[in-house]
């Protein structure tokens, strides 16, 4: 009985660790997945995470800044679209982070483009709106593309994530493993 009760116990905290991501946003080419975002409020920032399929890759949300920058002038043959995050019900105070994203580039062709083939994190520190007791909850939609070496496909996903009117608990992401997107 005292186990039962142990590991009864152990399977809540699991649960409540994991439980504060938003249920999955899920991007599909002919049936399978291709790429899903969560989100969730961590301390004062909200977090978004990209977890790719493998053979998959997604782009870093400055990747136009940071192509033109390599293009130093010279007209691209063909650019990836940026990731973009559009937020309603809360408000975002300072610019978005992101993992480093990975160069996937092939300077040789002059095509340029740098993201995530794994697992892309981007976080930005919000203010709730409204009463700050309740419990309110922001409306996220992200848009970019996610290719493979043959075909990219549009994304346009939402997701709805609770935010607490409190922002005391502590932050669990990495800031200093971000980097602030340009």
């Amino acid at each position: 009985m005292k186990n039962t009760v142990l590991f009864l116990f152990a399977s809540l905290i699991m649960a409540a660790s994991t439980s504060n991501w938003s249920q999955p946003a899920e991007v599909r080419h002919e049936d399978a997945l291709v790429i899903s975002y969560t989100a969730r409020v961590d301390g004062p920032y909200l977090v978004v995470r990209a977890d790719v399929a493998q053979g998959w890759h997604t782009f870093a949300l400055d990747n136009v800044q940071r192509v033109n920058d390599k293009l130093a002038g010279k007209p691209a043959l063909s650019m990836d679209r940026s990731t973009e995050i559009e937020v309603t019900g809360v408000q975002v105070e300072s610019p978005w982070q992101e993992t480093p994203p990975k160069d996937f580039s092939r300077p040789s062709l002059r095509m340029f483009s740098f993201g995530y083939d794994r697992q892309g994190i981007f976080a930005a520190k919000i203010r709730p709106a409204g009463l700050a007791s309740a419990v309110r909850f922001a409306k996220l939609r992200i848009r970019g593309q996610a290719c493979t070496e043959t075909v990219c496909k549009n994304i346009d996903a939402t997701l709805t994530v609770a935010v607490p009117g409190s922002s005391r608990n502590p932050v669990e992401i990495k800031l200093d493993e971000l980097v602030q997107a340009r």
